[in-house]
């Protein structure tokens, strides 16, 4: 699974990334986690406030901190 967390590596955007850990350890999936802070890439995913969370390509969250369990529903699990 790829995951890519963009945003510029403000505070929600490490939240994120803790909570998204979170998930993905009570879910056991091993994931690639990629932060990703060029602007030009983060609007090519059409992200406009940050922090936006892709999981396999797919957009899932953008301007918001999904909490740990709004994060296992993405994961699909």
């Amino acid at each position: 699974m790829e995951i890519m967390i963009l945003g510029t590596g403000c505070s929600k955007c490490e939240k994120l990334e803790k909570n998204l850990e979170v998930a993905l350890k009570e879910l056991n999936i091993d994931a690639h986690i990629e932060k990703v802070d060029n602007l030009a890439v983060i609007v090519s995913y059409g992200v406009m406030s940050t922090p936006g969370l892709v999981i396999d390509g797919e957009v899932k969250s953008i301007g918001k901190v999904p909490n740990v369990k709004e994060l296992k529903k993405m994961l699909g699990k």
